[in-house]
């Protein structure tokens, strides 16, 4: 089956999707590296600003300056959203347990929902709203071990973390037809150059070497860059929370990245908490599959009626 012959929702479907999948390492080489905060934040931040400019230019050449500036100052906007994510999603860690994190950016899609309801008038189905709480509850069994009361400081940081990546993904909706991906280029800046500026300010900043080194590259330079387009382009085809929704596929997966080579097994609330999660995402894109289906059957028949 070729693009060309899936509809815009289904290639919607297959970006983000396959976006999540291909960041799902980002936990597992985030220890392999093991940098401190600011140092990884100031080298992610700029390695992954590098590989956004490739991609820019290795997609629009010559035409990669205007695909910046049709963003205008809603990209800025994005921009300014997936830098705060970012700070969110890193501090949180820091300053609470990783469980209370997920739990925590498990409503990203709800938050997305709410604010592409009251915002852009958008209405989900009832499939949606089903699969969001299924896999807010099949997070949480994934979180629940390694929950605890935590610092109010890190939930503050995961809930800033979930709210700026629903709003940038509802922000996006606004300007449809126009791809907001480029505008990841400065939001690599604006992690890079805070997060340099706060290491300067201390023991300075220093580059790991050896193996680290070459996940360092692997990840901020190619599979950052790379997933993170895609999952930007979704909603250009997709409702700013069932984007959300399709990036939980990272934490599942993630979690089984750091099992399988790491030998951090799940416990087994965890392992049905990510059947949940997938079970979920699976059951309602065959139940859009067989619509679609049905849609367009209906409409052949209607056209050899007429």
């Amino acid at each position: 089956m070729s693009p060309a012959s899936l509809s815009r929702r289904q290639q919607g479907l297959l970006m983000t999707g396959g976006g999540a999948l291909i960041i799902s390492p980002d936990a597992l080489l985030i220890k392999m590296i093991g940098l401190p905060d600011a140092e990884i934040l100031a080298w992610r931040g700029l390695f992954t600003a590098l590989g956004f400019i490739a991609i820019v230019l290795a997609r629009h050449g010559r035409g990669a300056l205007a695909a910046y500036r049709r963003c205008g100052g809603t990209g800025l906007g994005v921009a300014l959203l997936f830098s705060l994510s970012t700070f969110g999603f890193v501090l949180g860690n820091q300053y609470t347990r990783g469980g209370n994190v997920l739990m925590i950016l498990a409503g990203a899609p709800l938050i997305a929902a709410l604010l592409s309801r009251f915002f852009l008038q958008e209405r989900l189905p009832r499939r949606t709203w089903l699969a969001i709480a299924a896999c807010l509850v099949g997070i949480s069994l994934i979180a629940l071990d390694d929950a605890g009361v935590g610092s109010w400081l890190g939930n503050g940081f995961a809930l800033l973390a979930a709210t700026a990546l629903a709003a940038n993904f509802t922000l996006c909706r606004t300007r449809p037809g126009v791809d907001m991906s480029p505008m990841l280029t400065l939001s690599g800046l604006i992690v890079a150059v805070s997060a340099g500026l706060y290491g300067l300010m201390g023991p300075g900043l220093a580059l790991p070497s050896g193996q680290s080194l070459l996940w360092l590259v692997v990840l901020c330079l190619v599979l950052l860059p790379l997933g993170f387009t895609l999952i930007q382009r979704g909603p250009l085809y997709l409702p700013a929370a069932e984007v959300g929704l399709l990036m939980l596929l990272e934490v599942v997966v993630g979690t089984l990245w750091v099992w399988w080579l790491l030998a951090e097994r799940p416990t087994p609330l965890a392992f049905a908490g990510g059947a949940l999660v997938l079970g979920s995402l699976l059951a309602k894109g065959l139940v859009e599959l067989h619509l679609e289906r049905r849609l367009r059957a209906r409409g052949a028949v209607q056209q050899e009626s007429c």
